[in-house]
């Protein structure tokens, strides 16, 4: 009961700040498109967005070990204590290499970044597995688990898309400082506006997820 109390704290705790940095570097994010607002203190604006969304780039990544590690505590699921150990430290390399290429500021080798991709397709499909086998009624995973393993999975696949429709925001942030400051304040309005709709679906999921926890008991009892 102390380990279920102890992963239940952190799993809340990581719900928590994805949710509470997402919020926090999406209102930042209106400090970079604000008319009347000079190019460096749009720069630090995006320094600070970056930061600040680390939060949510971390909880994603805690989310599904944290999970794993009370939903066993809990006995709702049975998968082992050589899985555990494997999301955990499996957990803690990806937390690691997503902040190391924060920190290197876009000079991270290719190899890294492709591997943290490759690991966000490979967690997505075996999420959604994992979900649609517990759906149809594979013994094991409770229904309300299947649920929220499906919405983690639609999650890291909505960030995976923001990433793509983001593509175009490095440029346009350099470019503040140079010849043609306003078109890219132009550029960097439509990429952030183009976001805007696919952060707000990550929030609905969160929460979504969120109540499927509260909506536990009816699964269980």
């Amino acid at each position: 009961m102390p380990d279920a109390v102890l992963f239940g704290l952190l799993h809340v705790l990581v719900f928590a700040y994805w949710l509470g940095g997402d919020l926090g570097a999406f209102y930042t994010s209106r400090f970079l498109i604000l008319p009347g607002i000079s190019p460096d203190r749009r720069l630090l604006a995006a320094r600070i967005v970056g930061d600040v969304d680390m939060a949510p780039r971390s909880a994603l990544v805690l989310t599904l070990p944290t999970g794993l590690a009370l939903a066993a505590s809990k006995g709702w699921i049975d998968v082992g204590q050589p899985v555990l150990v494997f999301a955990g430290i499996g957990g803690a390399a990806w937390l690691a290499l997503v902040w190391h290429l924060h920190l290197s500021h876009g000079a991270a080798p290719a190899l890294l970044r492709r591997t943290d991709l490759a690991i966000r397709w490979i967690t997505v499909a075996g999420l959604a597995a994992w979900a649609c086998a517990g759906l149809a009624g594979a013994p094991g995973l409770p229904l309300f688990l299947a649920i929220k393993l499906l919405l983690l999975a639609g999650c890291i696949l909505l960030g995976l898309l923001i990433r793509r429709v983001l593509a175009p925001l490095g440029p346009a942030i350099a470019g503040l400082a140079g010849a043609d400051p306003e078109g890219a304040e132009t550029r960097l309005a439509a990429t952030l506006n183009a976001a805007r709709p696919l952060v707000a679906c990550i929030w609905a999921l969160l929460i979504l997820a969120a109540l499927t926890g509260l909506w536990t008991p009816l699964e269980i009892g």
